[in-house]
């Protein structure tokens, strides 16, 4: 009864919140797009402060600069290593000068590289303790072995060179996938940066079974529940389209050196993506709710 009431209530609160609810199978294709999409360097910019993108069309990888070094979030696969290094080189960034990998969540489009990177500038790779399993398990093209991950836990901080990072557990799309939040400065104003780990269901997975939310369905929730404490008004996220990231470039472009407001300032954008994320939850959970209902019966 009291998950039916929960489905019941979230999916009213869905109807008023979008004209278009996004299906699991749609947010993937939004996200991860083709197989050229995710080995295409996208133009290398600054997004705010000293906050750069260097990652693909659908990939994100960005990296953090400071007086101490670089610090990388979401290396993504080993065959994108010469599209980081390449995009680096062009805002004029030294690849060597990376001393921190983070990611998002332990999938290889995200995180397959670590090894490759740490290898080659000796960084240190850092992950939440949730993920670290699935991470070591992980098999990758150049058979490296994984990183010695220096262990996270929700709210600790990663801090090079004056800036601070911190980890935030937002479980469900894996069990340690990690939201970000950071301070910048442009312009003499402080920003908040928010970078999304995933709230995305994974083709298949099950949500519910005996009539109740099963394990995964219950760490999505609770992934939902933090991810409403978080806020930011530079909103980003390990795939450009969770950001709008194409679109904000053609404006940030436009701009050349006039000047005017850049287009990654955002304050709506983490709450809109936030309730694109949530009701694709809400609409499978409830899909798999009534497939089961007959059975119940």
């Amino acid at each position: 009864m009291r998950t039916k009431l929960y489905v019941s209530l979230l999916l009213a609160a869905m109807a008023q919140q979008a004209d278009h609810i996004w299906t699991v199978a749609e947010l993937f294709q939004r996200n991860v797009g083709s197989q050229a999409q995710q080995r295409t360097a996208f133009p290398p910019h600054r997004i705010i402060g000293n906050l750069y993108y260097v990652g693909t069309e659908s990939l994100s990888t960005f990296v953090v600069d400071t007086p101490e070094g670089i610090i990388l979030i979401d290396s993504t696969y080993e065959s994108n290593v010469p599209v980081i290094q390449d995009s680096m080189s062009k805002l004029g960034l030294k690849f060597s000068n990376i001393k921190i990998i983070i990611g998002s969540h332990a999938h290889g489009d995200h995180q397959e590289a670590d090894a490759m990177i740490a290898e080659m500038t000796g960084a240190k790779a850092m992950a939440l303790a949730e993920d670290i399993p699935d991470l070591q398990r992980m098999r990758t093209p150049s058979g490296k072995a994984r990183p010695a991950y220096q262990v996270l836990h929700d709210g600790d901080e990663v801090k090079l060179g004056g800036m601070t990072l911190v980890a935030h557990l937002t479980p469900g799309h894996t069990h340690g996938c990690t939201t970000w939040t950071m301070k910048v400065q442009e312009n003499g104003e402080t920003h908040n940066v928010i970078i999304i780990g995933s709230m995305g269901v994974n083709a298949g997975t099950r949500l519910f079974a005996n009539g109740a939310l099963n394990a995964l369905g219950e760490e999505y929730v609770r992934g939902f529940k933090a991810m409403h404490t978080l806020s930011g008004d530079v909103p980003l996220g390990s795939h450009p389209a969770m950001h709008l990231m194409a679109e904000k470039y053609k404006k940030l472009a436009a701009l050349g050196t006039a000047k005017g407001p850049n287009p990654y300032i955002d304050p709506n954008g983490y709450l809109n993506e936030l309730n694109i994320e949530e009701n694709g939850f809400n609409v499978e959970l409830a899909s798999q709710v009534k497939a089961a209902a007959p059975a119940a019966r």
